[in-house]
């Protein structure tokens, strides 16, 4: 089965290479970027002015490889595509919670960016805290890195 996918607008980011960006923008919560929706899907937006956050796919434009197994940015051990949220898997789609700050036009402006600038994006849809949250996640190989509530030392993408 083939499925072709356009993209409904751009992300406009302050991260022009991989090297800047946060592993996950809630690291960077005051960093600001803006998605323009192309008119056509502009209507789309209505009602989403009164949610906190949203969930934005999107398409991984940088990435040209596919690996099924990599080194997450927190460890060298290796790990499946689908246990890490890399850029390198064989749809080359990502997500990213973001903070809404403002919906003007076709314009929606946000903040906990964690994308490069000029992606193409796929969907967005409203976070929902009554559907969206769990409780009692356990987050595999991650959690050791969070540990008595801290963060991890690398915040920005290595390499």
């Amino acid at each position: 089965m083939r499925i072709v996918m356009n993209p409904i607008g751009v992300i406009h980011s302050p991260y022009k290479e991989p090297k800047d960006m946060p592993i996950q923008g809630i690291f960077k919560p005051e960093t600001e970027a803006w998605i323009e929706i192309n008119e056509e899907y502009s209507d789309g937006l209505k009602g989403l002015e009164g949610f906190s956050h949203a969930i934005v796919l999107y398409y991984f434009h940088k990435s040209s490889t596919e690996k099924i197994q990599g080194s997450p940015f927190l460890e060298d051990d290796k790990h499946g595509v689908f246990a890490m949220r890399s850029p390198h898997r064989p749809n080359h789609i990502g997500l990213s919670i973001v903070k809404i700050c403002s919906i003007d036009g076709n314009k929606l402006h946000f903040r906990e960016v964690d994308v490069l600038d000029k992606t193409p994006v796929l969907d967005i849809k409203p976070y929902v805290k009554y559907f969206d949250v769990r409780d009692n996640v356990v987050s595999g190989w991650l959690d050791k890195h969070f540990e008595d509530g801290h963060a991890p030392d690398r915040t920005i993408l290595k390499k």
